[in-house]
């Protein structure tokens, strides 16, 4: 089965590497049919650690390889991973400021985005989560096209480690979606409906990540900095907070740090 992926076409490597976060967004959101609730302190504790996993995930898997790769060519080690990073967070910050959502977390009143209003409570959820999810599907995909493309600092291994740590984190996404649809009346499958849609988005990113490679080849380490700024500004502005506005920031710390160290391992280990 190893050789057989191994074969595959990194289009197809990435799409499956990205369909394995979207079961594991799945796998979060059907928690909804075994409970209505799910205890707040456990919940902190599944963002802090999906935090964690984000921020090892957004160096070791990208950051890292863009500055080898930037000491392989003309360019300064530091100068694709500063503007790819800096430019993957303003352009969060773009989306975030145009596009309507809700944080789960958050009131009708905190909904962010042009118009808000106009769009139902569980629209907004799951466009917030949504959101959150196109860098990590840009990531898997610009990784595993680094490798088709033969750059030294990238591999195969690395790759699937990412998309590994992804799905990890992806879990209480999931979740995260589901259960407060639920408690708001909707039916357990339409929350689970709803709670593993927002995971769609990463496929698509992914193939575009792939095809982004292939079509810049040039720009690869701005790539992979791009998506890992994207994927720090969710961290910061949404998964941190998120974890501890309950009162829970010990705990969210811990657990964030756990993800930290076993991304770092996942991707020392196999990269």
């Amino acid at each position: 089965m190893v050789e057989r992926f191994v074969s595959l076409s990194p289009a197809m490597q990435a799409l499956i590497g990205t369909l394995f976060t979207w079961g594991m967004t799945a796998l979060g959101a059907a928690v909804v049919f075994t409970t209505k609730s799910i205890n707040q302190r456990l919940m902190d504790g599944m963002l802090g650690f999906a935090g964690g996993v984000m921020i090892a995930a957004s160096f070791w898997s990208l950051l890292s390889p863009t500055i080898e790769m930037a000491g392989e060519g003309a360019w300064p080690s530091w100068f694709p991973a500063t503007v790819g990073f800096l430019l993957g967070g303003l352009f969060l910050w773009g989306v975030d400021k145009l596009l309507p959502h809700l944080h789960p977390t958050s009131s009708m009143d905190e909904a962010e985005g042009i118009e808000p209003e106009k769009r139902k409570r569980s629209t907004l959820l799951v466009l917030a989560i949504t959101l959150h999810n196109i860098p990590e599907g840009l990531a898997i995909g610009v990784a595993f096209g680094a490798v088709a493309a033969d750059f030294p600092s990238a591999s195969l291994t690395g790759a699937i480690a990412l998309a590994i740590g992804i799905g990890i984190q992806n879990f209480p996404e999931g979740t995260a979606v589901s259960l407060p649809l639920r408690r708001e009346g909707m039916s357990r499958r339409k929350s689970f409906f709803y709670g593993q849609l927002s995971a769609v988005v990463e496929p698509v990113a992914a193939l575009i990540g792939v095809w982004a490679v292939y079509m810049m080849e040039p720009l690869l380490p701005f790539a992979l900095s791009f998506a890992a700024g994207a994927m720090i500004f969710v961290v910061v502005e949404e998964v941190v907070p998120g974890s501890q506005e309950n009162g829970h920031k010990d705990l969210a710390a811990m657990a964030l740090m756990l993800g930290f160290a076993i991304m770092m391992i996942l991707d020392v280990a196999l990269g």
